[in-house]
């Protein structure tokens, strides 16, 4: 990522929810919490949170402490008739500027002046999406010319650095060490 794109990177929308809800209501900030995720939301914890994941396995580690969505597909939904805000798809953070599906696995963001959050994979997206406007689904997944399923629902990390985060803050890359490992789903 170039300098420019890195200083044009930015958080837009800060989201949580206490409860297990679909949706986040949007906050003023958030304060993201080193090893657990973000404060007061349902999310937080070492280990997995998700109640689907939850009861097959309560031991395996919370690898998606922090759902951050890129803003510009919020334009591509928009584009194809769907009214979705920040927070709406259950993320944690929305961003614009920044290709968050296009980062390797293990990347650092540095979320405002303190916090910084490790990208472990993508969401999944589910049924849940559906629920919520129908066929919101199928217009958050895509094909590659060979067939490939690509989710555009965003990326899941797990919180390296606590600090609070607002809209406006800065967002910036490092990208790992080594050979680049592309997303999977966590």
């Amino acid at each position: 990522m170039s300098d420019d794109e890195q200083e044009q990177a930015r958080v837009v929308a800060v989201a949580a929810d206490e409860e297990h809800r679909f949706a986040k209501p949007r906050r003023d900030e958030i304060r993201l919490i080193a090893g657990l995720g973000v404060e007061g939301d349902a999310h937080r914890g070492v280990t997995v949170q998700h109640l689907s994941r939850k009861a097959k396995d309560p031991s395996v580690p919370n690898l998606r402490q922090v759902h951050l969505i890129h803003g510009e597909l919020f334009d591509e939904l928009a584009a194809r008739g769907f009214a979705v805000a920040p927070g709406e798809l259950g993320e944690n953070v929305t961003t614009r500027g920044i290709g968050l599906l296009d980062l390797p696995e293990d990347t650092l963001l540095k979320l405002g002046e303190e916090a910084i959050v490790r990208v472990t994979g993508l969401r999944n997206p589910c049924v849940q999406i559906d629920r919520f406007q129908k066929g919101l689904l199928a217009a958050t997944l895509d094909r590659t010319p060979d067939g490939s399923l690509v989710r555009k629902a965003g990326v899941m990390a797990v919180v390296v650095a606590g600090g609070v985060v607002r809209a406006g803050d800065t967002v910036r890359v490092e990208l790992p060490a080594g050979p680049a490992r592309s997303l999977g789903v966590v």
